[in-house]
């Protein structure tokens, strides 16, 4: 059984290790360099009520997280947010990025949010399939933003209206 609930402190450690893998095994971030433990403590303290960041528990396990974030910092966008899903490759193929997506949509309507914006990496299909799931559409695309494994990479950006 999944459990989805808000992200802990004592959560950090599974966190930290899921990003990690992903900063070093896939172009789902452009980030370059594993983060340390303090770096993602500061990234952590940046959610709350209004930017949540949630985790999906399997047996007691930390499985995946998603979180939804300020899309930019303008006042004009405060009524948009970025999504994320990360989701431990022991865990994939299981329901659980759909169970965090789910609930992230859920809480942006209860939030009061306008639209959710999705950055995928180009040819992150299994992304763009759970995204447009839940109705998400592409919106555009920016060619060749992003610099990862001795490769240029294409940035889609999809959209659910709320």
């Amino acid at each position: 059984m999944i459990t989805i609930r808000n992200a802990r402190i004592e959560d950090l450690p599974a966190l930290l290790s899921i990003y990690n893998r992903a900063v070093e095994t896939t172009t789902a971030t452009f980030d370059l360099e594993r983060q340390t433990y303090e770096e993602r403590e500061v990234w952590f303290h940046k959610y709350d009520e209004k930017y949540p960041l949630i985790v999906a528990e399997v047996d007691g396990q930390v499985a995946g997280y998603g979180s939804l974030s300020k899309f930019r910092d303008k006042q004009a966008y405060s009524k948009s947010v970025e999504n994320s899903v990360y989701i431990d490759e022991r865990f994939q193929r299981r329901g659980i990025g759909r169970a965090l997506l789910e609930e992230l949509v859920n809480r942006a309507r209860h939030i009061g949010y306008h639209t959710i914006i999705a950055g995928i990496t180009a040819g992150n299909e299994g992304s763009v399939k759970l995204h447009e799931a839940f109705g998400f559409e592409l919106c555009g695309v920016f060619r060749q933003v992003g610099y990862k494994f001795d490769a240029w990479q294409d940035v889609e950006f999809y959209q659910l209206m709320l």
